[in-house]
């Protein structure tokens, strides 16, 4: 039975610094199933406009393995280590991979995010993240949805309706939802501080895995 053909869990690997699209090409062509999540954007040069990707984790893809027989991945030019506790490899949760591909086949505008932990959870009711459930912020009176990867501390946020949160109203005619944005002071987009790949990779490789 193929690797392909195995449901392992997934699990975060962190690479080396641009050799994400790499890592994840040649563990692809070795079997595995591999995520590689990323953002579209256009970019200006002196003579022409052209639409990049860069990776939402920077520094991260995510791979289908058995963590008992992690050697092949390890070995994998551009692979520095499986994120984990010790020389313990732990699981991305299932879910919340599935929620950011859902964000990627969606095709709407998407960025990485400061990690948050706490924050006001709606429930997306209508549009392409349907179903979906995750902290609502309010930037430049435009909302994001923020989903997370608890094991890498990372998020990424996107852009949605406000029309796609439950339209549940209490007794002033209003939805909870629409309350608690009112109250909450826009967020300028320039206080928001990000973290850089190398920042990530550095803080990543404290916790990360390695074959010993």
């Amino acid at each position: 039975m193929g690797i392909r053909n195995q449901q392992w869990p997934w699990f975060a690997i962190l690479t080396r610094t641009g050799r994400e699209r790499t890592a994840t090409m040649l563990l692809e062509n070795a079997g595995y199933e591999c995520y590689l999540p990323v953002s579209k954007f256009v970019r200006r040069w002196s003579d022409r406009m052209k639409e990049v990707e860069v990776p939402l984790f920077p520094g991260y893809l995510f791979c289908r393995m058995n963590q008992h027989n992690r050697l092949p991945v390890l070995m994998t030019p551009g692979v520095i280590q499986i994120v984990g506790v010790g020389k313990t490899p732990i699981p991305v949760e299932e879910q919340e991979i599935a929620a950011i591909q859902r964000v990627g086949k969606s095709g709407l505008p998407t960025m990485p995010w400061p990690y948050l932990e706490v924050g006001h959870v709606v429930r997306i009711e209508e549009g392409p993240l349907d179903g979906l459930t995750g902290v609502v912020l309010k930037i430049k009176s435009g909302l994001k949805l923020v989903l997370s990867v608890s094991l890498l501390q990372r998020s990424v946020a996107v852009e949605i309706d406000r029309r796609w949160i439950s339209s549940t109203v209490g007794r002033e005619g209003r939805s909870p939802v629409d309350a608690q944005l009112d109250a909450t002071r826009d967020i300028p987009l320039h206080s928001v501080q990000f973290d850089t790949a190398r920042g990530a990779a550095e803080r990543a490789g404290r916790e990360a895995v390695s074959e010993s």
